[in-house]
C-alpha cells in the first residue's frame, strides 16, 4: 500500500504544481490562446531543424539549424549541441556554420560526416550554389562530458 500511496502523493503534488493552461486545450470547447512573449521562445522559434545523433554512446547530442540573415544567402546557421546534466544542466553549442541546408551522410561515435548545400558568390557578383562535405570531430571530455572543442573540415 506504500507504494500506491507515494504514487498519489506524487501525482498530488505533480498536479498542484502544474500551471492550470498545462491542461489539454480545447477540452470543454473552443480556446482562445494568447501569444506567450518569453525571449527564450523568441530564440526556440528561429529553430527549423533539429537531428538527433543516435550513436554517441552517454553523450546527448543533436545538430541544429536556426534561420536567420538573408535566406537568398545560406541563412541556416547549423550548430552542434551536447546535453550537460547538472549541475550545468544545459547545452554546449558549437557552430558549425551558415548554409542553406545540411544532410547528415554518416555517424559514428565522436564523428558525422555532412553534406552541405550552400550559397557562394561568383566572380560576377552572381550568388550560386554549391555542395561539399564537411567531417565534423570531437573527443568527448572525461566521464563522458560533452567535448571541449569541435574539429570541422572539408571531407573528400
Amino acid at each position: 500500500m506504500r507504494g500506491g500511496m507515494t504514487i498519489a502523493f506524487g501525482l498530488a503534488l505533480l498536479g498542484a504544481a502544474a500551471p492550470a493552461c498545462a491542461q489539454a486545450v480545447a477540452e470543454r470547447g473552443p480556446a482562445t490562446v494568447r501569444p506567450d512573449d518569453s525571449e527564450m521562445l523568441q530564440d526556440a522559434a528561429t529553430v527549423v531543424v533539429v537531428s538527433p545523433l543516435e550513436h554517441q554512446g552517454d553523450l546527448s547530442a543533436k545538430l541544429f539549424g536556426a534561420a536567420a540573415g538573408d535566406p537568398a544567402m545560406n541563412g541556416l546557421n547549423t550548430y552542434l549541441a551536447f546535453f550537460e546534466p547538472p549541475p550545468v544542466n544545459g547545452w554546449r553549442v558549437f557552430e558549425i556554420g551558415d548554409f542553406l541546408s545540411y544532410e547528415i551522410v554518416s555517424e559514428t561515435p565522436g564523428r558525422l560526416l555532412l553534406e552541405i548545400h550552400e550559397s557562394v558568390m561568383n566572380d560576377n557578383g552572381d550568388i550560386g550554389e554549391r555542395t561539399r562535405r564537411l567531417a565534423v570531430s570531437w573527443t568527448p571530455g572525461r566521464d563522458g562530458a560533452a567535448p571541449a572543442t569541435v574539429t570541422v573540415a572539408t571531407a573528400p
